[in-house]
């Protein structure tokens, strides 16, 4: 399978490392345009360029915003109106007992999790049902169909992706733009590790804090092992391909196995 993306234009949210940054970097060796998103612009601008040294491409340029509020968001549409993907990868995890949660605390989670690929898809699903051709796709969780005790009001916006991923599909049937939700799993990024380190301690090996991480609380795992970003990024990449043009309103598990699950 040969899979080109030349003459599209993606946006990847929340792409100035981790999973979103991976998705960006294979997009553009795919031949797309490519967006690259973040909070910091400093960090913005340090994505771009080591996205251009690694790929070799020309076409990939920055749009500092955060898109966790109205604001950003609005900044961000405005500076690039239109893309033929988007991949609302931009998300905040953080573990908590779910009695000590406060409403300020789930309305943040809401917000950066869910609203902000709301508010994207929004504005440019309707431009792309009018080309007849665009990918949408929702980063969500396996923490969506098995919610982590540890992190509830993370598992709910990863739920609440699946919905409304699902529910923009059947909005646009037909038209030539499928929308998807990809489900990773424990993934290597760098607040993954820095979430086991803490587990462990400062002494532990970081293949033996995962290896006991993935022991004592994911032991569903197939792998035995935290996903790497490129694995998922592999995923998205295909899904906004053309050779992804029947998988719409789905939910497409790269999680190792780790939900015990035979669906979603």
């Amino acid at each position: 399978m040969n899979i080109d993306l030349s003459g599209r234009t993606a946006l990847v949210t929340g792409s100035t490392s981790g999973i979103g940054y991976s998705t960006a970097e294979t997009l553009a060796r795919a031949g797309a345009t490519v967006i690259v998103n973040g909070r910091d612009d400093q960090r913005v601008k340090s994505a771009v360029e080591r996205l251009a040294e690694s790929t070799g491409s020309s076409s990939v340029r920055g749009a500092a915003a955060d898109i966790g509020t109205e604001e950003g968001a609005n900044a961000l549409l405005a500076a690039e109106p239109d893309v033929d993907i988007l991949v609302n990868n931009a998300g905040i995890f953080a573990p908590a007992g779910v009695f000590e949660i406060p409403d300020a605390e789930w309305l943040r989670f809401f917000e950066v999790n869910v609203l902000s690929g709301i508010r994207l898809a929004r504005h440019y699903t309707p431009r792309m049902v009018e080309r007849g051709w665009g990918r949408v796709i929702f980063v969500s969780s396996e923490s969506s169909i098995q919610v982590p005790t540890e992190m509830v009001h993370y598992g709910m916006t990863k739920t609440a992706q699946l919905a409304v991923s699902r529910g923009m599909a059947q909005s646009v049937a037909g038209t030539g733009v499928t929308v998807n939700s990809v489900l990773p799993g424990p993934t290597l990024t760098p607040g993954v590790e820095e979430f086991i380190r803490s587990l462990n301690g400062a002494d532990v090996p970081f293949e033996e804090a995962e290896r006991q991480f993935m022991a004592k609380d994911r032991p569903t795992s197939l792998l035995g092992r935290l996903i790497r970003p490129q694995e998922v990024a592999n995923l998205i990449t295909y899904v906004a391909s053309d050779l992804a043009s029947a998988t719409t309103g789905g939910a497409l598990r790269v999680d190792g196995g780790v939900a015990n699950s035979l669906i979603p």
